[in-house]
């Protein structure tokens, strides 16, 4: 997987992946125009929704309603260091299931690939290039 940042004014940048673009901007009362999500609001939306997906997928295969599906991602601003914690996942399912089909659903979102790689944190490396894009 590969997503490409790129600057475009002020605290604005576009984020690319495969053919997709979105916007992550920060709000008037921090530089910015608000003309889209932060980044902290970026992972919990990459969380929730990867939640979601699970969700609606184990509503799917047991042929239960997905439809109105609606996942809440909440998270506390903590430092130091400067971070986010106390994740709570909000499942707001449109149907009655029974206790072992709750847990069931439960368990397949603990499969989430987002919620795994922040139970288990990856290496993350940091490289730096100058002139690169300068040539460009």
């Amino acid at each position: 997987m590969e997503i490409k940042v790129k600057h475009l004014d002020q605290v604005r940048f576009a984020i690319e992946a495969r053919s997709h673009t979105i916007i992550c901007d920060q709000p008037t009362d921090n530089g910015g125009a608000d003309t889209g999500m932060t980044p902290p609001e970026f992972l919990l939306a990459s969380l929730g929704s990867c939640a979601a997906f699970y969700a609606v997928q184990y509503l799917r295969t047991r042929n239960l309603d997905q439809q109105n599906v609606e996942v809440t991602v909440t998270a506390e601003k903590l430092k130091p260091p400067a971070r986010l914690g106390n994740f709570r996942i909000q499942v707001n399912c449109p149907v009655q299931l029974t206790e072992e089909q709750t847990q069931g659903l439960i368990r397949s979102v603990h499969h989430c690939l987002v919620h795994n790689t922040l139970l288990n944190p990856p290496e993350i490396k940091i490289e730096l290039a100058m002139g690169e894009l300068a040539a460009q």
